[in-house]
């Protein structure tokens, strides 16, 4: 495969995973202003742009404010996350690059997957914060969330399963080692603490809700929690499911890069990876220290990754 057409699926994954992300936290933080309290609100919107890794449009987030001033920050806030266009992480921008990765990618796709995509971008590039804020905003992040799982859908069941696909899923699950661990330390690392319902709202946004109740039951220890969505290998959407399925996509790339010395470093640097999570998960007494060294690693995993396959000097290609 062109080293272009790798690069465009990859980032094309990686945009939308990144949308999908976003989407799921706004659907939770709008369905929390209604009924629940501002504390909880607060850590909400502080979890989701330290998640990101950027700071709010006015800055530090306040916590000491009114009820009716904490929906119209919500409100700026939602909208600097959603809509803004000089906010490269809001959900519309990300959407807006994986849209045009896919575009550019038209030959490496389904037109199932490019249809689903157009028709999305068509209902949202006109939108302002305002036009979803008076009905039902979460339903509006709902939809967005269904938009980029249908796609995916669409990806499983349409697509070959060659170099092209290996590189999408390769992606995705990139993208989402990185938010996962960015999301698990930041919601332990909020200065205010999290509660019972921060726990379970840190399981809806892994998507683990009904996997932990059926498991654990009822009970939100957040040990027990952690301990799912960290280094579950039942999950898929676990960080291990996660490192587990990277690993699994480039076994299948094989050693056909165009640096296949760095190709082979990208396995090996997932496979301690996998490794750490497996084994030094338990027994670890600094966790949100390994989390912060394995999200140090993904980023070192992107930049093998690019290295071997996209950006990699023209003598390295092995015959």
């Amino acid at each position: 495969m062109l080293a272009r057409s790798a690069q465009g699926l990859y980032w094309m994954s990686r945009y939308l995973e990144r949308s999908e992300f976003i989407a799921r936290l706004l659907e939770l933080q709008t369905r929390a202003l209604v009924d629940r309290p501002l504390a909880e609100i607060h850590f909400g919107w502080r979890r989701i742009y330290g998640s990101l890794g950027i700071s709010p449009p006015a800055g530090d987030l306040e916590a000491d404010h009114s009820d009716d001033y904490a929906l119209a920050d919500s409100y700026t806030l939602a909208g600097d996350l959603t809509f803004e266009p000089s906010n490269p992480n809001s959900m519309r921008s990300c959407f807006a690059a994986g849209r045009e990765n896919a575009r550019q990618m038209r030959h490496c796709i389904s037109s199932g997957m490019w249809m689903n995509l157009n028709l999305a971008w068509l209902d949202i590039k006109n939108l302002d914060i305002q036009d979803i804020w008076a009905r039902e905003p979460e339903a509006f992040y709902a939809g967005m969330v269904r938009t980029i799982k249908t796609f995916d859908g669409f990806a499983a069941a349409t697509m070959y399963r060659d170099e092209g696909y290996q590189f999408l899923r390769l992606g995705a699950f990139i993208e989402r080692i990185q938010l996962m661990t960015a999301l698990v330390t930041t919601h332990c690392r909020v200065p205010e603490g999290a509660g019972d319902h921060e726990w379970t709202s840190l399981l809806r946004a892994c998507q683990a809700l009904d996997a932990f109740e059926g498991v654990h039951g009822m009970e939100r220890k957040p040990e027990r929690i952690l301990a799912l969505v960290i280094a579950d290998p039942l999950l898929q959407g676990s960080l291990l499911g996660s490192l587990t399925s990277a690993g699994s996509c480039l076994d299948a790339l094989g050693t056909e890069a165009g640096s296949p010395d760095t190709a082979a470093a990208a396995r090996r640097l997932v496979g301690r990876m996998t490794a750490r999570v497996v084994y030094d998960w338990t027994d670890s007494t600094d966790r949100l220290r390994l989390l912060d060294e394995i999200a140090r690693e993904a980023r070192d995993l992107h930049g093998l990754v690019t290295g071997a396959w996209f950006e990699y000097a023209t003598g390295e290609r092995q015959a």
